[in-house]
């Protein structure tokens, strides 16, 4: 293609370009007024949560309260554009099969509920009613609930996860993977493991008051954009901001400020990141590693909070102090140098944030790596006081709500005791399936039923090859969309779609208009109400399509489903009673901006078994698995148009690639060593222990500022070279940041076309 291009990006992250892409996606959705007017009303007090990030809300009484990457999601959500029953008639699944995510995407919003033909090849429009009897029919029929699995998407709202778990359980299987066990898994165990929760200790006003930021494993220029505005405000300040990362993203380097005149108006912008370390994927652990022992050789250690407050320091101090520094430079890829002065900044701020994201959780060792972040934490007593702590950014928006609503497919047994007392049912005690084992169990005929509640199962999941067979092996599939995605295409012998509100549309149930909440990753739970008449009179809400599948599947049930969805307050009343933290739910909601679920940690308080925060020692491997010549190291990123599985154009600014989205991002060294050039085209084959070949075609070479050794390529295209059991220890989230891959000339040509 002619407009296919490699143009290096020399201005800052923000700025005029990112205003001229929020206005072309309103104009390419045909909602320029009523687009801009919804964002005026996007993570507003009287408005919708965004359908986007997690990133929490500055100031929800603000005009503008949403960034270039929110523009993109809601307009993609409030489209001009609809496909009905006309588009598929005109369309077999085999020829929807063949285009691309971005096509598939851009058609528009879904207005009816859609049941697959074999005959034709073709889904077909089908009542409600009908497609309710027939899927309630399928999981009656099962020989065992656990047969069926149940999972979910992080836009999902509170409301719609309760009711969610509650049938499930009901139903009688905790089979609940969800999008946590892709991401942010490893967070979760790790945390409650060392300090009793999950989740991250600290809040914006925590961003005000930090000496020291260090960002690990995370690109907030494209994955959480409003982060940047933070970061912004405290390296004006003075803070020192640390970024552990393989590459180098212009986000972490400059930003000006889209909401700022002066930045506007002169050009001007902000440096960001005052000290970056490119580490070798997967070095981070290593380069912990050296900052804890450079603090305990300098003997610099909050010693009173340690004293109080943790165990197994000295098991941990010990097992550091045993790591030669050679193996620690190794496996890092950084000198000495660098991961001491990192130490020396860490060691002189008086209150530090450490941050993560992908970067960090997707590989083997994620939990240890996780495990060594809240150690050094821990070192010097940042965790309880003003300006410190944890922040895991997780993704999607309500990612976190739905786990604290009781989406995990293992859960415990006080929460399912306080389930089943309010809603009179024993629930199942079962550990159900993560989303790997769910595949697998797809895969052995273990599992016949697949129902997602949002998402696009297909594209987010490992192993697209094998995925791909699981999900064909399906009795049934059923999708519960705003628009068409690969999944629907990917699909059981019988398979449904249905279609539902988006957060910006009204959400009209018997009892009048009804808002929803979400959690942020921040933990600050607020309401979401739509404002726009919906897509389609045909559309449900998330909710309601629970409600009504529970009736049509649970012949005896006492749940009274109707009056639920009736009018959220009395969901909400329920999540009062069985979740704590929720105590008053319904009005502590309606105050303006929300409330916090209290984080116990914030008060130096940790609910671990000793009731202290525990040190963990994680020994370096002795060795590199396939440490072979001609062996790299690959990583799957976002571009930069692209909000997880959802492409929403085939730029990636920041990173100076347009046109396109099969590249590869390698080190001009690992290009001379080779006798390649860029723009060669070459295929990427995995290596893993199973001898199954995974191979990718066609992926041009760009130049980047990468380590020596490692490669970067997009995903969901690079998925298929994950294979399937290449997981995080203890948390079995796919290790998509760490896939050792071998390159070679592709058949498709030496250069792009």
């Amino acid at each position: 293609m002619s407009d296919r291009s490699i143009k290096p990006y020399d201005k800052p992250a923000g700025g005029w370009d990112s205003l001229k892409r929020s206005w072309q996606a309103l104009r390419d959705e045909g909602i320029v007024t009523r687009g801009a007017k919804a964002l005026l009303r996007t993570n507003q007090n009287d408005g919708f949560d965004c359908p986007g990030c997690a990133w929490p809300d500055r100031n929800p009484n603000s005009t503008f309260e949403f960034c270039e990457n929110g523009v993109k999601a809601v307009a993609a959500e409030a489209t001009a554009k609809r496909i009905g029953a006309e588009f598929f008639a005109a369309h077999t699944v085999a020829e929807l099969a063949a285009r691309d995510d971005l096509w598939l995407e851009a058609q528009g919003r879904l207005t009816e509920p859609l049941r697959y033909d074999a005959a034709s090849d073709r889904y077909r429009p089908i009542a409600w009613d009908e497609a309710f009897a027939a899927i309630g029919a399928r999981l009656r029929g099962l020989a065992h609930p656990d047969e069926a699995l149940f999972y979910t998407s992080g836009r999902t709202s509170n409301e719609a996860a309760f009711l969610y778990q509650l049938f499930v359980r009901e139903f009688g299987t905790n089979n609940l993977p969800d999008c946590s066990n892709l991401c942010h898994e490893a967070s979760g165990v790790a945390m409650g493991e060392q300090i009793g929760s999950g989740k991250g200790a600290v809040l914006l006003e925590d961003f005000e008051q930090a000496e020291a930021i260090f960002i690990f494993g995370q690109n907030p220029g494209t994955n959480h954009p409003r982060m940047l505005g933070e970061l912004r405000a405290a390296a004006k300040r003075g803070c020192r901001i640390v970024v552990f990362n393989p590459l180098r993203e212009r986000g972490l380097e400059r930003f000006a400020y889209p909401q700022s005149p002066a930045d506007m108006l002169t050009g001007s912008s902000t440096p960001i990141a005052s000290h970056y370390y490119q580490l070798r994927i997967g070095g981070d652990l290593a380069a912990l590693t050296g900052l804890c022992k450079h603090l305990l050789a300098a003997g610099s250690l909050d010693r009173e909070f340690i004293a109080a407050h943790t165990q197994d320091f000295e098991s941990f101090a010990a097992a550091v102090e045993a790591e030669p520094w050679e193996r620690i430079v190794e496996q890092s890829g950084l000198t000495r140098t660098q991961i001491e002065q990192a130490a020396q900044i860490y060691d002189a701020s008086r209150a530090t944030i450490f941050c993560w994201g992908m970067g960090i959780t997707q590989h083997r060792r994620s939990v240890a790596t996780i495990q060594m972040l809240m150690n050094t934490l821990l070192l010097k007593g940042n965790i309880g006081k003003p300006g410190a702590g944890p922040c895991p950014v997780r993704g999607h928006s309500n990612v976190q709500g739905d786990r604290t609503m009781g989406i995990y497919e293992k859960p415990s047994d006080e929460f399912l005791d306080r389930l089943g007392a309010e809603f009179g049912f024993e629930p199942p005690r079962k550990h159900g399936h993560d989303v790997v084992a769910a595949i697998q169990a797809m895969r052995d005929g273990q599992a016949k039923v697949l129902f997602a509640m949002g998402g696009n199962f297909a594209a987010a999941t490992p192993d697209s090859e094998r995925t791909a067979e699981a999900l064909r092996r399906c009795d049934l599939t059923v999708h519960v969309s705003t628009k068409l995605n690969r999944s629907h295409l990917v699909h059981g012998r019988e398979a449904f779609i249905l279609p539902c509100l988006g957060r910006s549309e009204i959400d009209q149930q018997a009892e009048g208009r009804q808002a929803v909440t979400v959690e942020d990753s921040m933990s600050m739970v607020h309401l979401s109400s739509g404002l726009k008449p919906p897509a389609s009179e045909q559309l449900l809400s998330e909710p309601a399509i629970v409600a009504r599948l529970a009736r049509a599947t649970l012949p005896d049930t006492t749940t009274p489903w109707r009056e639920l969805v009736a009018h959220y307050d009395r969901i909400r009343e329920r999540i009062a009673r069985v979740i704590p933290g929720f105590e008053d739910f319904n009005a502590r909601v309606r105050v303006p901006g929300g409330f916090h679920l209290h984080h116990p940690g914030r008060e130096r308080v940790f609910p671990t078994c000793s009731g202290k925060a525990v040190f963990f020692a994680h020994a370096l491997a002795d060795e590199v698995l396939f440490a072979e010549p001609g062996v790299y190291e690959l990583m799957t990123v976002r571009s930069h148009d692209q909000y997880n599985t959802t492409i929403y154009g085939l730029d990636d600014r920041y990173r100076g690639v347009h046109g396109f989205r099969r590249v590869c991002f390698i080190h001009p060294e690992d290009l001379r060593e080779r006798g390649w050039q860029a723009g060669m085209l070459v295929d990427i084959t995995s290596i893993w222990r199973d001898g199954i070949e995974r191979i990718v075609r066609g992926f041009m070479l760009v130049e980047y500022d990468i380590p020596k050794g490692c490669l970067a390529s997009y995903f969901p295209e690079t998925n298929a070279l994950v294979p399937l059991d290449n997981v995080a220890e203890r948390a079995g989230t796919p290790a998509s940041k760490s896939i050792p891959v071998r390159l070679s000339p592709s058949a498709a040509g030496t250069e792009a076309s």
